[in-house]
């Protein structure tokens, strides 16, 4: 079954460069097109893809507010964030409102549209630039956020997991460190996904960060796919 793909940008010209290389992929669909965020919150609702590729600066509502509405909706979508801007605060901003992804429009369309299958698929991710910016804006901090009201609910094993998502690792990868078998680190993703009421691995990390689990100097970078 083809990926359905909502568009939402006020730039027609960003719009018709997407809707291109959308159309030409055999396995995702444009069922419709948005020019603000208001837009985009109705047709996500009426159309129900199964991903909307919002910009964050459109008039009236932006697209941070229009992802936290679409996230919290009954719709089951999810929001890939696109813009030219990539400054903490939107970036922040947009993972805190339940985007699982963060792109910059001067990525390929190529990655872009592989962004879309990721995001599709279940998993999250984040251009590599804005990751880095991410990391630094919470090692910034002078101390730790609170901690996840749900932390202390979680096990020695999976904290110890949730650290390592946090650090970058791949399932594969932790599961070679901790010498255990990726279906095993699978299931220790998935408890601590309904443990801490997470999306995707997006939110896992930053409620290890703000849980002071992990600090860039103690971490590496933050995932860009998470497989």
């Amino acid at each position: 079954m083809n990926v359905r793909v909502l568009l939402a940008d006020d730039q027609p010209l960003i719009r018709t460069a997407l809707q291109m290389v959308i159309t030409d992929a055999p396995d995702l669909e444009l069922v419709g097109e948005a020019g603000t965020g208001t837009e985009a919150v109705r047709l996500t609702e009426e159309l129900r893809p199964d991903v909307v590729v919002m910009d964050i600066r459109m008039p009236g509502m932006d697209g941070i507010q229009a992802t936290r509405l679409i996230t919290a909706g009954p719709a089951d979508a999810r929001v890939i964030v696109l813009t030219t801007f990539d400054e903490d605060d939107y970036v922040y901003g947009a993972l805190r409102s339940g985007a699982s992804g963060f792109l910059v429009k001067d990525m390929a369309l190529d990655d872009i549209l592989a962004a879309i299958r990721v995001v599709a698929a279940g998993d999250a991710l984040i251009a590599p630039s804005v990751t880095r910016r991410l990391i630094e804006e919470f090692a910034a901090r002078p101390q730790p956020g609170p901690r996840h009201r749900s932390l202390d609910g979680i096990t020695d094993r999976e904290r110890e997991v949730l650290t390592l998502i946090a650090r970058g690792l791949s399932n594969t990868e932790i599961a070679t460190g901790l010498v255990l078998s990726v279906a095993t680190i699978k299931a220790y993703v998935t408890r601590l996904l309904t443990k801490l009421h997470a999306r995707d691995r997006v939110q896992l990390v930053i409620i290890a960060y703000e849980a002071g689990l992990v600090s860039a100097s103690r971490g590496g970078q933050a995932p860009w796919t998470a497989p």
